[in-house]
């Protein structure tokens, strides 16, 4: 019986992704899991653009800029890839700011 306790406790890796989008008033920043991408888009004619950042979260709480896309003044979206991984201590989350000030959005900790 334990072991079929400890299967079912690994089998299901809740931090485990496909795409996932973080958002704010002004734009967005998506992981594209089929090919590690990440998209930056920013959806206001404002003048001021946008930046999401990959960073890598460690144990210890430090973290690392893994990643960092742009876009703003055109009319595409910045798009950069990056290979997250998918062993247990490695942890991500994007961060996404607005150009001209305010809160960073920060996305859920997550792996492949």
């Amino acid at each position: 019986m334990a072991v079929a306790a400890v299967l079912v406790g690994t089998a299901t890796p809740a931090m485990a992704v496909s795409n996932k989008t973080i958002s704010n008033s002004h734009g967005k920043m998506t992981f594209i899991d089929d090919g590690d991408m990440f998209q930056v888009c920013d959806t206001k004619a404002d003048g001021h653009g946008m930046t999401g950042e990959l960073v890598q979260v460690y144990p210890d709480g430090s973290n690392k800029v893994r990643l960092t896309v742009t876009d703003g003044g055109d009319s595409n979206c910045g798009k950069k890839g990056y290979n997250v991984g998918n062993q247990f201590n490695e942890l991500y989350e994007m961060w996404l700011a607005w150009n001209g000030g305010g809160a960073t959005v920060k996305s859920e900790r997550f792996n492949e």
